[in-house]
C-alpha cells in the first residue's frame, strides 16, 4: 500500500513465533531497515503454534478497528515447502487501502474480505530470493513477508512484488459449524462450534446474532447448555464433542455485569457472535471446553 501524503506506513503484525526468542525483534528490524519510519503495531505473537484458524479469527476481530496499512500475518507459514507466500490488497469502504502479506494457508482471506466488504480481486505470489548455500529456507517471516510488508509501506505497488494469481485459487478455511435442530423432547436447539477462547475464558461461538434470531433463541430468561444434539445423522465434521454435563443453565444477558459470580450466561459479544461466559470466572475452565469443541444450546 502506498503511503498517504508521503507519510510512513503502518504494519499490523501477528505471528505464532512467541516472544521467547529473537524472531519478532528480527522482523521488526527488517521492516525498520527497509522502510525507515514505519510504525509496527503488534497484535499478538501468542497464537498457538500452527493454529491457522485461531490466527484467522484474531485478524477478523481486529480489522474493523484498523486503518489503512499492511497486515503482516505469519502463522504456520510452511517454510521450505511449496506453500505460496502471498500479498493481496483491498479498498476500505471508508477510504484508503489495506494490504495483507503472509502464507497462502487461509490465514488472511476472511479478514481481507471483511475489511474490504467485498471479494478479493488483487493477489500476487510474492517473489522469493534464492537461499544462500550456507543456510536453509526456514524463516519466511524474515526473508519473504517482512520485506514485502516494508516495500508496500514505502510505496512499492503490489504488482511489483510478485506474479498475479487468481483470487479463486487462494486457500480458504472451512467455516465454523452452526446447525439448527430439535432435541428428542421437541425443544429447539442450536449446535455451534467454539471458535475462540479469550484470555478470560469466554467461549466465542461460530453462531452470530443473526443465527440466534433465525433460530429463535430467546433474548431473556434461561436456556440449557448441553453437549448433545439429536440431528439424526452421524458426525462427519471430525470435531470433538464437549464434556459439558447436561443441564447447565445459561442466563441470557446483555452484559457481563448482569451475572452473579460463577453464574453462566449467554450474550452477544463485541464481534457480533454468541458467547458462553461466566460471571467473574472462566467459562472455559469450569465447563471444561476448548476451541474446536461443539456446544448445543436448547430452549
Amino acid at each position: 500500500m502506498a503511503s498517504t501524503a508521503g507519510r510512513p506506513g503502518t504494519v499490523f503484525f501477528l505471528s505464532d513465533f512467541g516472544t521467547s526468542d529473537e524472531f519478532v525483534g528480527v522482523v521488526h528490524a527488517v521492516i525498520a531497515a527497509r522502510a525507515p519510519g514505519t510504525t509496527v503495531i503488534d497484535h499478538t505473537h501468542h497464537i498457538p503454534p500452527f493454529d491457522v484458524r485461531a490466527g484467522s479469527h484474531t485478524l477478523v476481530r481486529a480489522v474493523p478497528h484498523l486503518g489503512p496499512g499492511v497486515v503482516l500475518g505469519v502463522v504456520d507459514p510452511g517454510v521450505g515447502t511449496a506453500r505460496r507466500g502471498i500479498g493481496l490488497e483491498v479498498a476500505l469502504p471508508a477510504g484508503g487501502r489495506m494490504s495483507f502479506v503472509g502464507p497462502d494457508n487461509g490465514l488472511l482471506v476472511a479478514a481481507a474480505e471483511a475489511a474490504g466488504e467485498a471479494p478479493i480481486s488483487s493477489v500476487v505470489e510474492l517473489h522469493r530470493d534464492a537461499v544462500p548455500p550456507d543456510r536453509g529456507a526456514t524463516f519466511d517471516g524474515r526473508d519473504v513477508f517482512a520485506p514485502g510488508a516494508a516495500d508496500l509501506c514505502r510505496g512499492t505497488p503490489l504488482a511489483a512484488l510478485g506474479e498475479a494469481i487468481d483470487p479463486q485459487s487462494l486457500h480458504r478455511l472451512v467455516g465454523g459449524v452452526v446447525e439448527q435442530g430439535r432435541l428428542h423432547d421437541g425443544r429447539s436447539c442450536l449446535r455451534a462450534e467454539v471458535t475462540w477462547v479469550d484470555h478470560f475464558g469466554n467461549l466465542q461461538l461460530a453462531a452470530t446474532v443473526a443465527d440466534a434470531r433465525v433460530a429463535g433463541i430467546p433474548a431473556s430468561g434461561t436456556i440449557e447448555l448441553t453437549a448433545r444434539m439429536d440431528t439424526g445423522r452421524a458426525d462427519l465434521d471430525g470435531l470433538p464433542r464437549s464434556l459439558v454435563p447436561d443441564g447447565v443453565r445459561l442466563r441470557c444477558v446483555e452484559a457481563f455485569g448482569e451475572l452473579q459470580q460463577g453464574e453462566f450466561g449467554l450474550l452477544v459479544d463485541s464481534n457480533g457472535h454468541l458467547a458462553v461466559v461466566a460471571g467473574e470466572a472462566s467459562a472455559s475452565h469450569w465447563l471444561n471446553v476448548v476451541a474446536g469443541e461443539l456446544l448445543t444450546i436448547a430452549w
